[in-house]
């Protein structure tokens, strides 16, 4: 995969429901490190990711494939289904290892997203994601990260890594309604344990 392309995550939330700017002092503006959670598990098959959930949230949602804009930035879902998360068909699939990428939006005029609550996640958090074979690779969270779209930390998010990992990531900070974007990105880290 090429990192150069990637260096935004141009996520569209039109319309926000609420500000999003005042977020939990639990999330950084650095990458957390690993180890802070339960020891990582050995990875698994390469298999297309189709749901997602997260308890803590009250996330469950199906899972597309996403692919690069013509700019390179990272497709998004489309608003037209707020419960729905994209993988980044060029990222590895959740359990194998390296990061395996999954975006969805914060909100849109309609209302809460599939990831408004993402902010929330904290350490040991659980992620599960059902794969096409059946599977459910089981992730904890690392920790979170709020980060500026202009100085998006693509090689912590494409970068490889020694484990399975994943990335999960949404729409943050203050939106401006000019252009009709959020500035931030909230990104959360995660690795696999079963």
């Amino acid at each position: 995969m090429a990192l150069a392309g990637l260096l935004l995550l141009a996520v569209a939330c039109s319309g926000p429901k609420a500000n999003v700017s005042t977020i939990p002092s639990s999330v950084g503006t650095a990458p957390p490190s690993h180890g802070t959670t339960a020891p990582a598990a050995a990875p698994l098959a390469r298999s297309i990711p189709v749901s997602i959930a997260i308890p803590a949230i009250g996330v469950s949602a199906p899972v597309m494939q996403l692919s690069q804009n013509i700019d390179g930035t990272l497709q998004v879902p489309p608003l037209s289904n707020l419960n729905l998360a994209g993988w980044y068909k060029y990222s590895a699939t959740p359990g194998q290892k390296g990061p395996a990428v999954i975006a969805g939006h914060i909100d849109s005029t309609a209302g809460a997203a599939v990831f408004y609550k993402l902010r929330y996640l904290a350490s040991g958090d659980r992620i599960d994601v059902t794969l096409a074979d059946k599977q459910v690779a089981v992730f904890a969270v690392d920790g979170l990260q709020q980060t500026a779209k202009t100085s998006f930390p693509t090689s912590s998010v494409y970068g490889p890594t020694p484990d399975a990992s994943l990335r999960l990531i949404t729409c943050g900070g203050v939106f401006d309604s000019a252009t009709g974007h959020y500035l931030n990105n909230v990104i959360v880290y995660a690795h696999l344990v079963s």
